[in-house]
């Protein structure tokens, strides 16, 4: 059902993916995509060769649009967790969010110290990670404040991530208890992205011969997946601005 003049659920699926076969016929074809409406219009062929090669064109397509459609519509989601996040954290400001992350973590190591009696090196841990994450999230809010879909994709994102996912393995560094935990996983990981990722493109011997999963190596893999994750991240937002804009 429409509300006023905004199309129904139906209505913009068909909308996002006429949005996506026209870019895809522009690829090869002049003003394609939202030229309809323009004072030239649509390209269309002139002679029968092309009508043949614009219709094999345009069949061909369709597989294309069937396995991009979900990743567009996946960045859409993405979009809008982003979004929401970076709308509280603009109204914050980049030393509103670090006075907070502080704050926060502050608290935590103050609880684990005083209230619940955690070791040394528990709270330490705790220390750490909010130092990983107070940072992380400061860069990410900086690079974004730059400006430009570039920096955003190519930096904003792996930073965010980095604060999602290195503060509970450098906790992890640092506490038996925490390590106990988080490091079996990330090692039974480790060997799953080996055995199923690296060998296939020839990089098992390479990962193997140079990295350790021991001590600091946890902490680069992370690293390692945090930064490529952001950019996937990115570029599944990018996808969804371009098919699904917002305005």
């Amino acid at each position: 059902m429409s509300v006023g003049n905004e199309p129904g659920i139906v209505g913009g699926i068909q909308i996002d993916l006429q949005r996506l076969h026209e870019t895809w016929m522009e690829i090869v074809w002049p003003r394609q995509r939202g030229a309809n409406d323009t004072v030239l219009g649509k390209w269309t062929p002139n002679t029968q060769g092309q009508m043949l090669l614009y219709r094999a064109w345009s069949a061909l397509g369709v597989p294309v649009i069937a396995i991009v459609y979900p990743l567009v519509l996946l960045g859409a989601v993405v979009r809008f967790q982003t979004r929401r996040i970076d709308g509280t954290a603009t109204r914050l400001g980049l030393v509103g969010v670090v006075l907070l992350s502080l704050v926060v973590w502050g608290a935590l190591t103050a609880l684990a110290q005083f209230q619940l009696d955690v070791a040394a090196g528990g709270v330490v841990a705790i220390a750490a990670a909010g130092g990983v994450a107070t940072v992380s999230a400061a860069l990410a809010l900086a690079t974004r404040r730059v400006g430009g879909r570039g920096t955003t994709v190519l930096l904003s994102y792996p930073f965010a991530m980095t604060a999602i996912f290195l503060p509970p393995v450098v906790a992890a560094l640092f506490s038996p208890a925490i390590g106990d935990v988080i490091l079996p996983g990330s090692r039974d990981f480790a060997n799953v992205l080996l055995d199923n990722v690296a060998r296939p493109l020839g990089l098992y011997e390479f990962f193997v011969g140079n990295f350790s999963i021991e001590g600091v190596g946890y902490a680069l893999m992370w690293l390692g997946i945090s930064v490529p994750l952001g950019w996937i991240l990115g570029l599944l937002v990018t996808l969804a601005d371009a098919v699904r804009p917002t305005e």
